[in-house]
């Protein structure tokens, strides 16, 4: 017990801050407008996206100092899945203004609780496999953010994927270790041809778009690199975690600059490190990438669904209720997703097309669909 009360006191100035907002269109038609992917158990293990998430960082921090950052339309849904928040620890936009004013307005609001707090923050929608090593590394990260460091995983790469930003690195004799490197430049989604120069210069990592550092620090970076931004979230101070906070949000959110974090601040501070990282690590963004993570039958199908029978298919991801009996033959290489009224069959090098789709059903069959 004695060991219990020390751990939650050395919890206490760590909070968790999950980005809940996005919807997610690579992953229609399961993920759809008004339930997007983050909220369903995308791998079939019992759990959602977004409860695994809050999950994973319980050893760090108690739930009580777990916020999520999501569109006011979902709010009910976090509450209803992450029953042992409260609903003050729900931040609502009211429409999606990109990941800076999402970062700032959570960073307000621990600042009012906490001046002192850490603070990680992460997107709700990932696959971690090694759940130990990643919170060893956030443990790590932590550490370096009381220098006052920005601080952001980089994934090793495992092959010159298109899909992922990309963060470049150089040795920084201000600190100790071989995982903890200065980041030189941010790149986002590269072509392959550039993809391959990064794997093989050997200095390049994938940004995991997962961020450490203390409240004051990213409060100072604001102040410095989005100084209107920064003065709109201060003018709530004394709001935050009363009934006048969702007022003040939805009054001053249309007059935030729709933009990342990444390109914000972190491409533009020189006190930013990354923590070079290897837990296991997808951000599930395609249906190809969760295909990767299921598992197999002898063909490399990979299937959600109890009642699916494949004849002469192979290298096929296929997601359907369990309670419905589906037979396949003769695909290879290819998406098949029963989600409801709405049935995707695709070719999973096409997959990157299913955002068009989406555009195309919205404008030709209406927002309903989508």
């Amino acid at each position: 017990m004695l060991l219990l009360h020390f751990s939650e006191i050395m919890n206490v100035n760590n909070y968790c801050v999950i980005m809940a907002g996005g919807i997610g269109s690579r992953f229609w038609p399961m993920s759809k407008t008004a339930f997007p992917k983050q909220f369903h158990d995308i791998l079939g293990v019992g759990k959602t996206l977004i409860q695994q998430t809050h999950d994973r960082f319980l050893p760090l921090c108690p739930t009580e100092n777990i916020l999520v950052v999501t569109n006011e339309r979902y709010r009910d849904l976090v509450l209803e899945q992450l029953p042992t928040l409260k609903s003050e620890q729900v931040l609502c936009e009211p429409f999606m203004r990109n990941t800076a004013p999402c970062v700032a307005y959570a960073a307000h609001w621990i600042f009012e609780k906490n001046p002192a707090a850490n603070i990680v923050v992460a997107p709700s929608d990932h696959l971690i496999l090694n759940e130990a090593e990643f919170i060893k590394t956030i443990e790590l990260s932590f550490e370096q953010a009381e220098h006052g460091d920005l601080v952001t995983l980089g994934i090793k790469p495992t092959r010159p994927d298109t899909g992922y930003g990309y963060i470049q690195w150089e040795d920084d004799a201000s600190v100790m270790g071989d995982r903890i490197k200065k980041v030189k430049t941010f790149t986002e989604k590269p072509d392959l041809e550039l993809a391959k120069e990064f794997i093989a210069s050997g200095d390049f990592s994938w940004n995991s778009g997962i961020f450490i550092w203390k409240v004051g620090s990213i409060l100072e970076a604001f102040q410095k690199y989005l100084p209107d931004m920064e003065r709109a979230f201060a003018e709530g101070q004394g709001k935050y975690g009363t009934p006048e906070e969702q007022s003040f949000i939805n009054a001053m959110y249309s007059a935030c600059e729709n933009i990342s974090i990444d390109y914000g601040i972190m491409e533009k501070a020189k006190n930013v490190k990354v923590v070079l990282s290897d837990f296991g690590w997808s951000d599930l963004g395609t249906w190809g990438s969760l295909h990767g993570h299921l598992q197999h039958d002898d063909h490399r199908n990979g299937v959600v669904g109890n009642h699916v029978l494949t004849y002469n298919c192979s290298n096929t991801l296929v997601r359907v209720p369990k309670d419905k009996l589906v037979v396949l033959h003769g695909l290879n290489g290819y998406i098949v997703v029963d989600s409801g009224n709405t049935l995707l069959v695709c070719k999973m090098e096409d997959e990157q097309k299913i955002k068009s789709f989406v555009n195309d059903i919205k404008i030709n069959k209406g927002e309903e669909w989508v």
